[in-house]
């Protein structure tokens, strides 16, 4: 079972990785230009990876604790 301090903390993270996520696909993918990562897949996988991780931990923050 999960305190509610760790819940925040995973709700927190994992809303940021989710944000930063979808910033680095988009730079990725040339959608968001003035950056040296414009244009560069790498960053496009590793932002889905970025993405993925944060919704785990947003799934995991959200998840109602199980009743006794």
């Amino acid at each position: 079972m999960m305190s509610r301090r760790a819940r925040t903390v995973f709700i927190i993270l994992g809303a940021l990785l989710v944000l930063i996520g979808l910033i680095w696909i988009g730079q990725g993918l040339g959608l968001i230009a003035g950056s040296v990562m414009t244009g560069d897949r790498t960053w496009f996988y590793v932002g889905i990876v970025m993405v993925v991780i944060g919704a785990v931990l947003l799934g995991l923050g959200l998840r109602r604790p199980r009743s006794p």
